[in-house]
């Protein structure tokens, strides 16, 4: 479900009383805590490390057993970090199937909390994913977006190992969270900026993952004849369909383990 701040019908974000102290002073407190784990978790780190060490401050803060973050791009999210390799997965088999929480998130511009994907309304609106989450030991998701109420560029994302809501205290605790990792993503330095080493793209060394997805579509659009948003779509449905993720594929098809045919199959 979207989340709109102290909008939320089955009571995720606000079954905790003290959530609703006088004057909103438990959130104001809340908050100096959260900003105090932040500034810890993040001191002295390189701006490259700023995006995982923000994962694991999350994990610390609420009461998850992982984050990742992901960027908005064409195409596939880009992964940039995660706090550990479950959440990493989680992360990779939304970007496969092109749809989950977090996809959800970008689109409406709200957070999206998956509250349980065993039953229910979270387990029907994403069938697929519910389904590979839980298979993956994973029950609930909340994806909290990055960015401005005017756009959105990413999502931090939560997973836990079982069913259940966030309450109004913890959901605040993660949209700070998601404010800090967005004015940290922000100002990682670009390739043409004056400090830059090297040249250094931005984000470089963060998305190797995506690089990778897309140095495969390259090799099938040169193998078929055909455009990036094909190649994307035949590089995710081969994935889908031998319940792999796309980054699995990928790196099958860069070492020229896999390859896709004119005729429309593909083989190894």
């Amino acid at each position: 479900m979207a989340v709109r701040p102290r909008d939320d019908p089955h009571g995720a974000a606000g079954d905790d009383p003290g959530a609703r102290g006088a004057g909103g002073g438990d959130l104001d407190l809340d908050g100096v805590r959260a900003a105090d784990a932040i500034a810890r978790g993040v001191r002295g780190a390189p701006a490259g490390e700023v995006p995982a060490r923000l994962c694991q401050v999350a994990v610390e803060l609420l009461p998850v057993t992982g984050a990742s973050v992901s960027l908005r791009s064409e195409g596939m999210p880009v992964q940039l970090s995660a706090s550990s390799p479950q959440a990493a997965y989680l992360a990779q088999i939304q970007a496969t199937l092109g749809d989950g929480p977090c996809q959800s998130a970008v689109a409406d511009g709200v957070p999206v909390l998956a509250c349980d994907l065993t039953s229910g309304r979270d387990a029907g609106r994403w069938p697929v994913f519910a389904q590979q989450a839980t298979a993956a030991g994973v029950r609930a998701v909340y994806a909290v977006p990055l960015g401005s109420d005017a756009v959105c560029v990413g999502t931090l994302d939560l997973y836990r190992d079982t069913p259940g809501g966030l309450t109004e205290r913890q959901l605040y605790v993660a949209r700070l969270v998601a404010g800090v990792m967005t004015v940290a993503l922000m100002a990682l330095p670009r390739g043409d900026e004056p400090g830059t080493q090297d040249g250094e793209p931005w984000l470089s060394g963060l998305a190797s993952d995506h690089d990778e997805i897309y140095q495969a579509v390259g090799m099938i659009m040169a193998q078929l004849g055909v455009g990036t948003d094909d190649a994307l779509a035949l590089l995710r449905g081969d994935a889908f369909a031998r319940g792999r993720t796309a980054l699995d594929v990928a790196r099958d098809v860069i070492a020229h383990r896999r390859r896709f045919d004119r005729d429309g199959s593909d083989r190894d």
